[in-house]
């Protein structure tokens, strides 16, 4: 190994928090923030899809999507985005991660774009083209998620690493809160210019045809922060680890970083390669990070399925409190006014702040231990929701269940939901680092494939005369959250796979 080499990279080890550090977040982030955005709104948009394109004549209700299709438009993402990470792991470091960083964001730009102007009047295509340019745009988040951790990892020093790769994954916090904050704009807009009654006063008039551009309005802004930081993006320079250790090109390297962080730094006369060249897969690399790579994978596995599920649990909780009265008493823009001011104060009062609470405090107690204290806390709550189950559901004790529920939240974001996004990269070589961190939110991803879908049939009630319209019997809420509890128990245990990267220089921890 170089001597000059390490000149750079520990530049960059020991360098003081500076400019460069934030613009690398806010640039790095903008993916999450519309990835957050994204996901925020769909939940909004499908309720007025139903209302506009599943409208039945006569029926007590409104219209809504049959499960099919809102399965499909939800899973469609989820199938992207797992593809993305892979594929876009494993081409940022073939690639390198600047250029690939560039696709995924315009990929994003136009298929946020696209998915707002779904073509056809009629339900099928309306339904199939969005559901066609949802995949794409899953397809360029997901290759989001590995590089934008790898570059803000390669990017940092080591005492602020975890803060900085945390923040980056908190602009997710504040892609809920400004696509909330967006639709409660959009839709008290619409409905001051065209005013409707109530569904059950006028079900046809209770939808206006403006309602139409909202859901369209809504999905489409999602493309303006990802455009704006293409620019930025352009003008980052490929990152010094990239450059040194896996293009061995130390003068660019060296060049490149004196830029960013106006300092004199000296690329030194080459010298020969000593590389450790074992591939992926192959049985060194099995020896080395093998148990790393199944504790990444695993934690971020089970840590979704519980995360995810949580989407199930939102809506009864809701009408339960009372925030969003039945939707027969309200028209169309007002639902999606009320649905989006009561998710926008669950995201202000329990999801935000737990992300930062983990930028604040992951340098200092540690990613492990912030791991093993979030789903500790997370399986206690979850069986406090539980197993006294009949009790929370009695209009008098709602309160202690959405504050409990909110707990719950808050400990996977100052938890595992920060840390598993953290750890794959920091821990594996320069020339995986980007395929590691894919592969472990693929698996996250399908955590999420199975906490969103696969309890969406199991929560149902176990009576088939009292399930949701189209759904089989499952097991109940009550045996749901039983099972989300021992899942949780499940990632505790892993968790001890991961070593703790805390203060370390990425070199130490790949052992190059």
């Amino acid at each position: 190994m170089g001597k000059e080499q390490v000149q750079v990279l520990n530049a960059l080890d020991v360098a003081k928090t500076q400019w460069y550090h934030f613009t690398a977040i806010i640039i790095a982030g903008m993916g999450f923030f519309t990835d957050a955005y994204d996901l925020f709104c769909i939940s909004l948009v499908t309720k007025l899809l139903g209302r506009i394109y599943y409208h039945v004549d006569g029926a007590p209700k409104p219209g809504t999507l049959p499960p099919n299709v809102s399965a499909a438009v939800n899973g469609v993402a989820f199938i992207g985005t797992l593809s993305g990470q892979l594929f876009f792991g494993w081409l940022g470091d073939k690639m390198g991660r600047k250029k690939v960083y560039g696709m995924t964001l315009m990929l994003m730009v136009l298929a946020s774009i696209a998915s707002g102007l779904s073509f056809g009047h009629d339900a099928k295509t309306v339904m199939a083209t969005l559901c066609f340019f949802r995949f794409w745009l899953g397809f360029g988040i997901g290759g989001d998620y590995p590089l934008s951790a790898t570059i803000m990892s390669e990017y940092s020093n080591k005492k602020t690493r975890g803060a900085f790769i945390a923040a980056v994954f908190a602009m997710q916090g504040f892609g809920i809160l400004v696509g909330g904050v967006f639709a409660i704009i959009i839709s008290s807009a619409f409905l001051s210019k065209y005013d409707a009654p109530s569904y059950e006063i006028d079900p046809l008039g209770s939808t206006v045809p403006q309602a139409d551009y909202v859901w369209r309005i809504i999905l489409m802004v999602g493309a303006l922060p990802a455009a704006l930081t293409y620019y930025w993006r352009l003008k980052m320079p490929e990152t010094a680890r990239y450059t040194a250790l896996v293009a061995n090109n130390m003068e660019q390297a060296a060049a490149d970083m004196s830029k960013v962080m106006n300092m004199e730094i000296q690329a030194e006369p080459k010298q020969e390669q000593s590389t450790i060249s074992y591939g992926l897969f192959s049985k060194e690399f099995l020896s080395r990070h093998g148990l790393h790579l199944l504790g990444t994978t695993s934690t971020w596995f089970l840590l979704d399925i519980a995360f995810y599920s949580q989407n199930l649990f939102q809506k009864d909780i809701f009408s339960a409190i009372g925030w969003i009265p039945p939707a027969k008493t309200m028209n169309a823009l007002e639902e999606v006014f009320k649905i989006a001011r009561a998710q926008t104060l669950i995201a202000l009062c329990s999801t935000v702040p737990g992300y930062w609470f983990t930028v604040a405090f992951i340098d200092r107690i540690g990613r492990f231990s912030i791991q093993l204290m979030g789903f500790f806390f997370m399986t206690v709550f979850m069986f406090a929701l539980a197993i006294p189950y009949e009790h929370w559901t009695l209009k008098e004790n709602r309160i202690g269940f959405v504050v409990l529920y909110s707990l719950t939240f808050f400990f996977a974001n100052f938890g595992p939901n920060s840390t598993t996004f953290v750890v794959p990269a920091e821990i594996f070589p320069a020339r995986f680092r980007s395929t590691c961190h894919g592969i472990s939110s693929a698996f996250g991803k399908l955590g999420a494939i199975i906490g969103s879908f696969g309890f969406l049939y199991l929560a149902q009630n176990q009576d088939k005369t009292k399930t949701d319209a189209g759904y089989p019997a499952g097991i109940g809420v009550r045996n749901s959250l039983l099972v989300l509890g021992v899942v949780n128990v499940l990632g505790f245990v892993f968790t001890f796979l991961v070593p703790e990267a805390k203060g370390k220089s990425l070199e130490e921890m790949s052992g190059e």
